[in-house]
């Protein structure tokens, strides 16, 4: 079987996990193009992880033309999103794509449209999915064994500048549309979709330092049809050097205790007696959510996380900094 001719558009940090992981998946994948506005950058991604044999290109439009596309993975920043989706949908390119996947709701659910219409595989780089300890905790709950979840809570902690762009709400949606949304995907992943959401945001400590304009801290209650909380809060002004991403879903019979996708607690509550189970695993999200596409791709199956996820995922964090702007409590599809 041929491998899928790959390009990446966007050659910032993270496009550089998604090259690993084509290198790393080598007799399914050929990296076969690199585009990006900065050159220089497209470059040195092909030297770096196709010893200098792949195209470059600064125009997405010409790497479509001229590259013989399978498979485009999109690393762009959220603002630069235009028409990717819909010009790999019209030439039946398989897509891979960065969250957030647009910054509006609008242009997210075009991009399901154009993707579902053309028949083309999707997946959305929402990594933690593919986490042995969130798979496991799928799997626990999806079987009914543990009984239902009532709670979800989950903290973000970092302390860093980040990109220009990033800190420009305007650009990024802000730190719960760019960032935090991993958590709000994660918990929609084991709990369901929460019928509603009410949200407070603030730009506390960054107010004074011009072209700041996202939040910086946030606190965000949901509320499920069947009783069910969850509770995300979140800052971009706590330990310098540090990224603190844990949850804890607390379920009928069960307590687990995430400090990563791959790693968690497992604390059966109904039985005192028996010890934790602890999850530990070091195996790379970034190569599942790439096999998991491929293997829908070879087999016309579907992807853990389609488009249509991150629209869905980007909707419910959008009604969070909806409700943060009208300070009420917004009702959620099926609310």
């Amino acid at each position: 079987m041929s491998m899928l001719r790959a390009g990446i558009l966007g050659c910032g940090g993270i496009a550089h996990k998604h090259a690993q992981a084509m290198v790393g998946l080598g007799d399914q994948v050929e990296l076969v193009a690199f585009c990006d506005r900065d050159e220089s950058r497209a470059r040195a991604f092909s030297d770096q992880y196709a010893a200098g044999r792949a195209s470059v290109f600064i125009d997405h439009r010409a790497m479509f033309d001229q590259a013989g596309l399978n498979l485009l993975v999109v690393c762009l920043p959220p603002f630069a999103h235009a028409d990717e989706v819909e010009l790999a949908a019209e030439r039946g390119v398989h897509v891979l794509m960065e969250k957030p996947i647009a910054l509006t709701s609008e242009h997210a659910w075009r991009m399901v449209e154009s993707a579902e219409r053309a028949g083309i595989k999707t997946q959305v780089g929402f990594m933690y999915r593919f986490g042995k300890a969130v798979s496991q905790m799928k799997q626990l709950l999806d079987a009914g064994t543990i009984g239902p979840a009532g709670l979800f809570s989950a903290r973000y902690f970092c302390n860093a500048l980040h990109a220009p762009w990033w800190r420009a709400k305007e650009k990024s949606g802000g730190q719960l549309v760019e960032q935090i949304i991993h958590l709000f995907d994660v918990m929609r992943y084991l709990l369901g979709e929460p019928v509603s959401v009410f949200s407070r945001q603030a730009n506390f400590f960054h107010r004074d330092l011009d072209g700041y304009t996202a939040e910086d801290v946030s606190a965000t209650v949901f509320s499920f049809a069947n009783g069910a909380l969850g509770v995300i809060y979140a800052t971009n002004g706590a330990f310098p050097n540090r990224w603190i991403k844990e949850w804890r879903v607390v379920a009928q019979k069960l307590v687990a205790e995430f400090t990563d996708w791959n790693h968690a607690t497992f604390t059966p509550t109904d039985a005192p007696d028996l010890a934790p189970e602890m999850i530990a695993s070091e195996q790379d999200v970034f190569v599942l959510q790439l096999r998991d596409l491929v293997n829908a791709i070879r087999t016309n199956g579907a992807t853990r996380t389609p488009l249509r996820e991150g629209a869905k995922s980007l909707d419910l964090v959008l009604g969070a900094v909806r409700s943060a702007e009208m300070r009420m409590e917004i009702k959620l599809d099926g609310g």
